[in-house]
């Protein structure tokens, strides 16, 4: 009698482990990714407010937007920590309503994210 629970169980036991390995890893897989995406969302949501600021504070521009030390910074103020495996892509301007900037992410699903004065952040790079 329990021979026969045991050779019909653990087989169907190891099925159903099975199945729910295969939901369970591809979700965990793109949590990864989307991980990666926030922590270059969040650095061009600081890099972006600096810059913004920086605008409002100053004439002309653009301001520098440079990276040392594992820190962003915006003329040569620091203006933040860079995430891991952030990179910073750059700014484009040409005046206080007219600039972005963007930082890329190789290891998330979208990678570019942009900051601009039209548009705010967003997907994509300038």
């Amino acid at each position: 009698m329990w021979t026969i629970v045991i050779v019909i169980g653990i087989p169907a036991l190891l099925v159903v482990i099975g199945i729910l390995a295969a939901i369970a890893i591809p979700v965990f897989l793109n949590q990864r990714e989307k991980a990666a995406d926030a922590s270059a969302k969040a650095d061009v949501s600081t890099l972006g407010k600096e810059v913004a600021t920086w605008y409002v504070d100053h004439e002309g521009g653009p301001p520098s937007v440079t990276t040392s030390g594992g820190k962003y910074l915006v003329d040569h103020v620091v203006v933040g920590e860079i995430s891991a495996n952030v990179e910073l892509g750059g700014i484009t301007a040409t005046g206080s309503t007219d600039w972005c900037v963007w930082v890329t992410n190789p290891q998330g699903d979208f990678k570019d994210f942009e900051y601009s004065a039209a548009r705010g952040p967003g997907q994509g790079s300038c």
